[in-house]
């Protein structure tokens, strides 16, 4: 149980759960090891970049154990905390639009950047977010839930039937 739970209505429940992707610590990790190999030969300046390194995973690990992006009936809550922290409390029927930028690494670790823009013109950016194709189907089933529709597959199940 993380801590969207505190935020959750009574009549509330939880449809998806995500958070930040593991390599949120590749590049940390990356820097540590060079630091590492770099100690002989280059001595107090590798040791200054290892502890640079080693407090950039430290970071990173406790950003992403403290992220939590999660679809409930009617909302999208956020908590991340890194540095300061920082929450969303989305109601689905405010969002307008919703992207999902994955780059090539991001295709086949199954990570990307997530961005909402809701009816007041304002909008949110999630980077480096778990899974965020299962995050939008969760969000657009919801969404459409709410205003009354059928989900996309039952349409088209219904479609197809009708069809033969």
């Amino acid at each position: 149980m993380g801590r969207v739970e505190e935020k959750l209505n009574g009549n509330e429940r939880v449809t998806y759960r995500t958070g930040l992707h593991w390599v949120i610590l590749a590049a940390p990790m990356f820097l540590l090891f060079i630091a590492g190999l770099s100690i002989p030969s280059k001595g107090l300046q590798a040791v200054w970049v290892l502890v640079f390194a080693t407090a950039w995973v430290i970071l990173a690990a406790i950003s992403r154990q403290n992220s939590e992006f999660v679809v409930t009936d009617n909302r999208l809550l956020t908590f991340r905390w890194f540095a300061i922290k920082r929450s969303h409390d989305i109601p689905l029927l405010d969002i307008v639009h919703a992207d999902i930028h994955m780059p090539a690494l991001g295709k086949l670790l199954n990570f990307g950047r997530i961005a909402i823009i809701l009816a007041n013109k304002s909008g949110v950016r999630f980077r480096m977010v778990n899974s965020p194709y299962e995050l939008m189907a969760k969000l657009q089933e919801q969404a459409l839930a709410l205003r009354g529709g059928e989900p996309a597959a039952q349409q088209e199940k219904e479609e197809h039937v009708e069809t033969k």
